[in-house]
């Protein structure tokens, strides 16, 4: 049982770690981090990207050596970040397929073809928002302020972030038919960023 656990828990990290670095590299891609986080090297590995993700994943495990509470209370800050990115992700998918489609698109089109669309990001919505509002319903049974301010501390800062972006780069939401389809990262642009 223990190979099983530390195997899933392995699994899980590398996973994040992947992730996380990509995401940092696309950020610099795109002029949203610092520059240098958008260098890779010969074989595609972003490694500032990947120092920086290692440095921070290693500093969070060093909080448990700081006693439980202070480790307890970064896991439940994090907790619902992503619920709240898959409420992003099924938003921006029901929005994606209504674009394709207004904009004159078939469906046979799109390589992969959601089953029971509408259905699958409505519900995935749904139950995000049930999962975010249930995390910790005995907190306000047993009016305790301490945690329920750490368990839904990331809403509260996902909203500041939010909104700070929105008023900061004055973004509206883009009609469907103007939404658009067909840019992506050149190819070229990413050759320069691995020399």
């Amino acid at each position: 049982m223990n190979a099983v656990i530390l195997t899933s828990v392995i699994s899980s990290a590398n996973s994040g770690m992947y992730a996380s670095t990509r995401m940092l590299y696309s950020m610099s891609l795109q002029g949203y981090a610092a520059k240098s986080f958008g260098l890779a090297n010969k074989r595609g590995i972003p490694i500032f990207s990947l120092l920086l993700t290692t440095l921070i994943s290693a500093l969070t495990f060093l909080t448990s050596f700081f006693g439980p509470k202070l480790y307890l209370f970064l896991v439940s800050a994090s907790g619902l970040t992503g619920f709240i990115a898959w409420i992003g992700i099924a938003i921006s998918h029901y929005r994606f397929r209504r674009a394709f489609i207004k904009q004159g698109h078939k469906l046979s089109e799109l390589r992969y073809h959601a089953q029971l669309f509408p259905f699958g990001p409505l519900l995935a919505l749904v139950l995000c928002i049930l999962v975010i509002i249930g995390q910790n319903l005995k907190s306000f049974a047993d009016f305790d302020w301490m945690s329920i301010g750490v368990t839904y501390m990331s809403i509260p800062l996902f909203l500041i972030l939010f909104l700070y972006y929105k008023m900061r780069y004055r973004t509206t939401l883009i009609p469907l038919s103007k939404v658009d389809l067909k840019s992506t990262i050149r190819d070229d642009e990413l050759k320069q960023n691995k020399a």
